[in-house]
């Protein structure tokens, strides 16, 4: 898809920067000349995944997204290097597995902390720089198939992204007023993650079973969050944008029935 420049010069958040999902949609922005933002808990990662980047000028700002106090601290220093961004992109998440049974406490709380009170938090953070800036700017939130399809021992990462959902809308329709649009995008099955490591055999099990095919690549993701963003996108709010090679509708289980020849 061709964006014709207009993220040229933009100023773009990325949480969760130095993963799989928020390196593709970093890489994707830089290519199209936009000032990053990256930000991670790991401050070394961060610094390398800046170094990969096209362009110059991108930020590197290490943040405890499980911390309020680490947010406003990162508010503050977007505000100070830029006054306020154009685009956030609510990426980072986490995905500890456990049955409900065994879940701590502290698991819990730092999958709400990271999967949802983050993107309140930064949500309300930028918006009212956006605001007081006067820009038009907009927020997405990286979603999943899990906020509306429950999986076993990865029920507090469901019930995150169900209100993730939720809270988008929420945000959408508040914030319609200033011109600030708020969207998800749900990508599909990716093969696992430094944070979340997946079985070789769980991969290829969840594969066989997408309608496409295949998991999800770099352009799958980062088209539809550059597309929710760019002015092709600009009747969009409060929407969810899925892009998962057909994952979410069902699964090609051949059960007795048999193809017909052609």
């Amino acid at each position: 898809m061709n964006f014709e420049n207009e993220f040229k010069g933009r100023k773009v958040i990325v949480t969760g920067a130095s993963g799989i999902i928020g390196g593709w949609i970093a890489e994707a922005f830089a290519c199209e000349g936009a000032q990053l933002c990256l930000t991670d808990r790991d401050a070394g990662k961060l610094e390398a995944k800046r170094a990969t980047l096209s362009g110059a000028g991108h930020l590197a700002i290490a943040a405890d997204l499980t911390d309020a106090g680490s947010i406003a601290a990162l508010a503050d220093k977007v505000a100070e290097m830029w006054g306020a961004p154009d685009i956030l992109v609510n990426n980072a998440g986490i995905y500890p597995s456990g049955f409900l049974l065994d879940i701590s406490i502290d698991d819990w709380d730092d999958i709400m902390g990271v999967n949802l009170r983050a993107p309140f938090l930064l949500s309300q953070l930028f918006a009212k720089q956006m605001i007081a800036a006067g820009k038009a700017g907009s927020i997405v939130n990286i979603s999943s198939g899990a906020a509306r399809k429950m999986r076993t021992t990865v029920v507090p990462y469901c019930t995150s992204k169900t209100a993730l959902d939720r809270l988008t809308k929420g945000f959408a329709l508040e914030l319609a007023e200033y011109g600030i649009r708020v969207n998800a995008v749900e990508p599909g099955f990716v093969a696992g993650s430094d944070v979340s490591t997946l079985a070789q055999e769980h991969i290829d099990t969840v594969t066989a079973s997408i309608p496409l095919g295949r998991t999800s690549s770099a352009p799958d993701v980062a088209s539809a969050v550059l597309f929710v963003t760019s002015s092709s996108g600009s009747y969009m709010t409060g929407a969810t944008l899925t892009v998962d090679g057909g994952n979410s509708i069902g699964s090609q289980v051949v059960f007795q029935a048999k193809k017909k020849a052609l």
